[in-house]
């Protein structure tokens, strides 16, 4: 049966299921890291008893939520409150199909790669507000509502973000812009710099991370959107979660830290894909040290901060790399 297949219908299996199995894999490293971060930050030990030094707690966890029931409730909508989760769980999945992890290392170079990223990730509000609106239930729909306003206000500054990536390269094929950079990346440059700061706290409320996790703020909300969920339903939930984390940092890795290439003389062969990892769970570490750091915004601030001050500024800065493009090409 193997062989009756199409060879690149049989490589785009492989390699989605790589993914998948890439995905659990770093949801569940990525839950103790940010276990263990939150420990030193909070002065407190974290998971320590499950294992050596903790490090089971995380399977533990994974097999209870395998083996919970997935509990409908009275006036939920059936369908959609089951879509809800593999909505959440499988277009970040499908995106990271297109990113370029080392040179020789991407299932598909496609030319309009950085559209089909951001059309996928689109899907993820979508997740929420059906999460929300089919689980009956009036803090889930808060949370829903919350996440519509929050993900309208923060894709504006973050498409600006990437277009200013797009427009200095002059491509969106992914491959292309991390072959341009080399060495030398879209972030060292003053435009460019600018451009990923807002990306990376755009990114930030795109994926519901504190300080912007107001769709599913506990103190107000319980959980927010996926109250009613239980079992492998929040635990998908949970693994879009760490899923998008990662294709946010990738795309951040690839538009401006210049992909797999390292740094100056040690962008050496064969270490692409220790590279790209190196970024990309660097700015992973990142988002967790900000969530265990900083507190929750008031719902006000969060929206002022987008549309009064990411927005505009995101806006000056793409008009200045046009500027500087016209110079630099006339």
């Amino acid at each position: 049966m193997m062989q009756a297949l199409p060879p690149d219908l049989l490589r785009l299996a492989v390699s989605v299921l790589a993914i998948v199995i890439f995905a659990f894999a770093n949801a569940a490293i990525m839950v103790l890291v940010e276990r263990k971060v939150c420990g030193h930050i909070q002065r407190r030990p974290g998971p320590f008893e499950v294992g050596p030094f903790g490090i089971l707690q995380t399977a533990c966890d994974g097999l209870k939520l395998m083996c919970k029931q997935l509990l409908i409730p009275k006036n939920a909508d059936p369908f959609l409150f089951r879509l809800a989760p593999v909505l959440s769980f499988v277009p970040p999945i499908a995106a990271l199909i297109v990113v370029p992890f080392a040179k020789n290392l991407q299932v598909r170079d496609l030319d309009i790669g950085v559209l089909f990223i951001l059309s996928l990730a689109a899907v993820n509000v979508l997740a929420l507000v059906i999460a929300g609106w089919s689980s009956a239930n009036k803090y889930s729909l808060f949370g829903a509502i919350r996440a519509v306003a929050q993900n309208v206000a923060y894709e504006i500054p973050l498409l600006i973000a990437l277009l200013t990536a797009v427009f200095w390269f002059g491509s969106f094929r992914l491959s292309d812009i991390v072959a341009a950079q080399g060495s030398r990346w879209f972030a060292f440059t003053p435009w460019g710099f600018v451009a990923f700061l807002i990306y990376f706290v755009t990114g930030l409320a795109e994926t519901n991370r504190a300080p912007f996790d107001l769709p599913e703020a506990e103190s107000e909300l319980t959980a927010g959107f996926h109250t009613e969920y239980a079992g492998m339903g929040f635990g998908l939930f949970f693994l879009g979660e760490y899923t998008n984390m990662v294709l946010v940092a990738a795309v951040a890795t690839t538009l401006f830290l210049g992909g797999w290439h390292g740094p100056l003389f040690l962008d050496l062969p064969y270490t692409g894909l220790f590279w790209f990892l190196v970024k990309v769970y660097g700015m992973l570490v990142a988002m967790i040290w900000m969530r265990w750091t900083f507190p929750r915004v008031r719902f006000d601030q969060l929206l002022n901060f987008a549309w009064k001050i990411l927005i505009p500024v995101s806006l000056a800065n793409l008009a200045v790399t046009a500027v500087v493009l016209k110079l630099v090409n006339p």
